[in-house]
């Protein structure tokens, strides 16, 4: 797969399925290499769907004399998008900054995005939501990887889907397992999010908007979707009820799904 020099830096990225084009972007991760298969199902089977590494994750390089920002990332999709000659684009963020890169985008080029959903996301961080995003870096740097996997992985699944699936959702190999041995893109992909805020710009965006909310989410939860939906003229919200920071199990990803199809159908 290929990679390309965008705003100084190397960047990847992969394309998979065909139709319409769709950009889906996560959080402190990728869903490139092999991690397609944590798409929504059915997402590759209908549209063309760009997945990237954020800079310093996977085979995307990073420059880090240069001040980390959601802009900063943001223009960085806008560079790769205009390579590739993509407009009126579906930009799904799901559960992290890559909703506030889609933020970014629709406000910087309205002409590139055809929809836009957000989910697990903020317009910028309140205390409480700064003060944590802050302690799941210090954790990583004071008590290593394994443990800071341990931690973010309780705040980010319901109780009842971790009893059960604790050993495949801790280890070198499993969840975050970019940030493995990776600290100083954690710490600049953190201080990207803590600055992140867009309150006064979120008027500008045209697009249709999904606005998903979690309501057991202990991170991004109703507290800090709802701004976002108020924000955005053209915007509609679906509660999830009984959904945490990561959609987990079978019953959750078929009800994700459905929504998020319904929608993207409409548009």
């Amino acid at each position: 797969m290929p990679t390309i020099q965008i705003n100084n830096h190397e960047m990847y990225y992969e394309i998979h399925g065909e139709g319409d084009p769709v950009v889906c972007m996560g959080g402190w991760g990728t869903f490139a290499h092999g991690n397609e298969k944590l798409l929504a199902r059915g997402l590759t089977d209908e549209y063309q769907v760009l997945v990237f590494d954020y800079r310093g994750i996977g085979e995307s390089s990073d420059e880090i004399d240069v001040t980390p920002s959601m802009k900063m990332h943001a223009d960085d999709l806008i560079g790769l998008l205009d390579h590739l000659q993509w407009k009126n684009v579906h930009m799904i963020g799901l559960v992290g900054m890559g909703c506030c890169v889609a933020q970014e985008v629709a406000i910087q080029r309205n002409d590139l995005v055809r929809t836009m959903v957000n989910m697990g996301a903020w317009v910028f961080c309140d205390t409480y939501l700064y003060d944590q995003l802050k302690l799941f870096r210090d954790v990583h740097r004071d008590s290593g990887f394994l443990t800071f996997q341990q931690f973010v992985s309780i705040y980010s699944f319901l109780p009842e889907y971790y009893n059960e699936n604790r050993d495949n959702l801790l280890g070198e190999n499993a969840g975050w397992k970019e940030l493995n041995g990776n600290l100083v893109t954690h710490e600049r992909l953190v201080e990207a999010c803590l600055n992140h805020d867009v309150r006064e710009q979120l008027c500008e965006i045209q697009a249709p908007c999904l606005i998903i909310h979690a309501a057991k989410d202990l991170v991004t939860g109703p507290r800090t979707t709802k701004p976002i939906e108020e924000g955005i003229p053209n915007a509609i919200g679906v509660t999830m009820k009984d959904v945490a920071h990561v959609v987990a199990g079978k019953e959750q990803k078929i009800a994700f799904c459905k929504i998020l199809f319904d929608f993207l159908h409409q548009h």
